[in-house]
């Protein structure tokens, strides 16, 4: 039950920070996609590009090879050759998609097992929490870079500045549930 739990829960802030990432690309330019602060920075389509090549090659035959592909190639993810608004949706969609397909194919007594990345052994369910932690850290770079370009125009995809007293109010008004913390972040996507 426990593993059960923890599969669903991962699927659910996976899912979450894909919703993230999406709702800050969606909030900017096309052009703004490419913008790099620097030389030295990626831009959010760069970004796109190594998540997506890193799921590819982590989720593809996740229980039976490497996580980390003789065919990938890493260096290549951060070269800035996708053009359009177009290509990086398509980009991300294919990592995304990717993850989870694996991620439902997984069963609870999989969590246990040891697969490899760059021959370094995890339980399944260390390499689930490693993946989710690097995507995280690169969805953040995304929304960082979207509120740089929209600066003032931005829209919060969390509490607002300035809004925490009252978002809590209405938290504390409410009975007590139990539920998952991405709900009402995912509810509104949908709605």
């Amino acid at each position: 039950m426990i593993n059960e739990n923890y599969l669903q829960s991962m699927k659910r802030q996976f899912l979450f920070y894909k919703s993230l990432g999406e709702k800050a690309i969606a909030q900017i330019e096309d052009e703004k996609l490419f913008w790099q602060v620097n030389e030295d920075s990626n831009s959010i389509a760069t970004i796109v590009k190594h998540l997506s090549g890193n799921m590819i090659s982590r989720w593809t035959d996740f229980l039976t090879t490497d996580g980390e592909k003789e065919w990938r190639n890493r260096d290549g993810e951060f070269e800035n050759d996708i053009k359009t608004r177009a290509e990086v949706i398509a980009v991300w969609d294919k990592g995304w998609d990717r993850l989870f397909k694996t991620l439902d194919e997984l069963k609870p007594d999989d969590l246990e097992k040891i697969i490899y990345i760059r021959n370094e052994g995890h339980t399944v369910m260390e390499a689930i929490n490693r993946q989710l932690a690097h995507y995280a850290y690169h969805v953040g770079q995304i929304v960082y870079i979207a509120k740089m370009v929209k600066n003032s125009s931005w829209e919060s995809l969390s509490i607002p500045r300035n809004k925490s007293k009252e978002y809590n109010s209405g938290k504390f008004s409410q009975e007590k549930t139990q539920k998952h913390f991405t709900d009402e972040f995912l509810k509104k996507k949908t709605d």
